[in-house]
């Protein structure tokens, strides 16, 4: 002992810690989020691991939209894909699409340059291979009014094919630079004197009437209304699409190890075992939201019916945008997006004056627009150049809404939908344990779910 030094007076610390006992936290896990997509989706219990969605029958045909290839600058529209023209449905001869696809002539637009006039002669149908453009129309007041956002996939003129004399009933003007593949009626009629069945196929279009249908696509259903007398009423069915879809469970699984002496030796005062499997369900759980957006057979973000896909207007997410999102839908449930598309909504609010009110989700305030909850989600994935998608939804069976899929009542369910299952022990003595995950997700009706699609929020 120096002479600065003084004696103790007490027991200190560390050597009074060889007697205490250590008040311990369950482990804890960073990857644990809100998952507010899975605690908002109404589960649907299903049998047999299969739910089929039946619907009315819809003579639309193709996804609406329409692939190309590039080889440098040169862009080509993949023959098959032209099919997805209205006049060229059900027409298979490879030869003959080829040769159409060979007449597109590609162009190139910078923002601001108009595509087509409104009122102009229309003679060329026109395919967006890369970029964004306006359609717009002339409002009540002569004012223009941007009434769609056209990108690449899309595809306007496509009347043109099919009559003999058109005009434009809209302009379209570019919004970003964009890359265009045109063709006219003439390369048209060209093609078609070469080849016999083309032939066949276009005058049996011009000639067979469309069948009649609702503003979706559906078989129309014969009514009468604001009759009087004994008129003829109209007989009718509702038909039925003959192939609807199925939707099978998907799994997530693991297998959890665990030593013998750890769960026999090392369980006071947390048994080892249940610790492991919390957090082995947890991050099942993760992966299950993470499928529930992003698998591409059933995920949200891919499943989203085309017509039900809008593009931002300026880029980053206005309320005008939202407001675009919500007009798709009726009884919309909820917004989910990213927190950083959230955090630049908000931006795009404050630039307005607008301050949007926040709303109460199973006991959680959070931020609303127009009294729809904007909920977050980290597993709506951020694209390298900053782009990310906003889902709106309308939920539950009642409301023909997005449902998700899971099957309880498994051999060894843990949580439901969920199974723990013990598979052995091997010569290491190490216990295994199977954990199984079993779900999936539907969308009953197309319009049930939309997506504002390339959102930016690095700005």
């Amino acid at each position: 002992m120096t002479a600065t030094e003084q004696p103790a007076l007490s027991l200190g610390t560390e050597a009074a810690r060889k007697l205490s006992t250590t008040t311990k936290t369950q482990p804890q896990m960073q990857g644990r989020t809100s998952r507010w997509l899975s605690r908002m989706l109404p589960w649907v219990d299903i049998d047999a691991g299969t739910y089929r969605v039946n619907r009315r029958l819809t003579y639309a045909s193709g996804d609406g939209r329409i692939t190309f290839t590039n080889t440098g600058d040169a862009v080509r529209v993949i023959p098959r894909e032209l099919t997805e023209l209205p006049l060229l449905r059900g027409f298979d001869d490879d030869s003959a699409l080829g040769a159409l696809a060979d007449r597109f002539v590609q162009r190139h637009y910078e923002p601001g340059q108009l595509l087509s006039v409104a009122g102009e002669p229309a003679t060329e149908v026109v395919l967006l291979a890369h970029g964004k453009v306006d359609k717009i129309r002339s409002g009540e007041y002569g004012e223009d009014t941007v009434t769609d956002t056209l990108a690449g996939g899309s595809f306007f003129g496509s009347q043109v094919l099919a009559t003999a004399q058109s005009t434009w009933d809209s302009t379209y003007r570019a919004v970003t630079p964009c890359i265009v593949l045109t063709l006219d009626r003439a390369a048209l009629h060209e093609v078609t004197r070469q080849f016999d069945e083309l032939r066949a196929h276009v005058a049996a279009e011009y000639a067979s009437p469309a069948p009649a249908t609702n503003k979706r696509g559906e078989a129309d259903i014969a009514l009468a209304s604001g009759h009087s007398g004994e008129v003829v009423l109209p007989g009718t069915f509702v038909d039925y699409e003959l192939e609807p879809r199925e939707y099978e469970l998907n799994v997530a699984q693991t297998v959890l190890r665990v030593h013998s002496r750890v769960a026999d030796l090392y369980n006071q005062p947390m048994n080892q075992t249940e610790q492991q499997l919390r957090l082995t369900i947890e991050a099942l759980k993760e992966r299950q939201e993470h499928e529930l957006l992003n698998n591409r057979d059933f995920g949200l973000l891919h499943n989203a019916d085309l017509q039900q896909r809008v593009h931002t207007r300026t880029g980053p997410p206005t309320p005008e945008d939202l407001d675009e999102l919500l007009s798709r839908r009726r009884k919309s449930r909820f917004f989910l997006a990213h927190p950083r598309t959230i955090a630049a909504f908000g931006r795009e609010c404050t630039k307005r004056g607008i301050y949007p009110q926040t709303t109460e989700v199973q006991g959680h305030p959070v931020q609303a627009w127009r009294g729809v909850p904007i909920l977050p989600s980290d597993k709506i994935p951020i694209s390298g150049k900053g782009t990310t998608s906003i889902l709106c939804m309308r939920t539950g069976e009642d409301d023909h809404g997005v449902v998700g899929l899971r099957q309880t009542g498994i051999a060894e369910e843990q949580e439901p939908g969920i199974s723990v299952r013990f598979s052995g022990i091997n010569d290491q003595a190490v216990l295994s344990y199977l954990v199984s995950a079993y779900f999936s997700a539907a969308v009953l009706v197309p319009d049930a779910l939309g997506v504002l699609e390339n959102v930016e929020i690095s700005r």
